[in-house]
């Protein structure tokens, strides 16, 4: 199953799947996110996806605060 962005709860919340995999699930997603933006993008387009982005990693703060702490840093810097 390919999971979208509105699961990145459900991912988190998952009691049989390892920490790496709902890490590698959920940066899939922003991948997935970040890949669909293109040069006619609009800036509307571009922000939605930082917000959603943001969104994915404070789900990863949930699950390893180490790397989501440096996420988020880095995505203010």
């Amino acid at each position: 199953m390919e999971y979208k962005y509105d699961d990145i709860e459900k991912i988190v919340n998952f009691s049989s799947w390892s920490e790496r995999k709902k890490l590698d699930e959920l940066f899939r997603i922003d991948t997935f996110m970040y890949c669909n933006l293109g040069t006619d993008s609009t800036k509307t387009e571009k922000e939605a996806v930082r917000k959603k982005s943001r969104a994915i990693y404070k789900a990863i703060h949930k699950i390893n605060p180490e790397v989501g702490k440096h996420l988020l840093y880095h995505m203010d810097n």
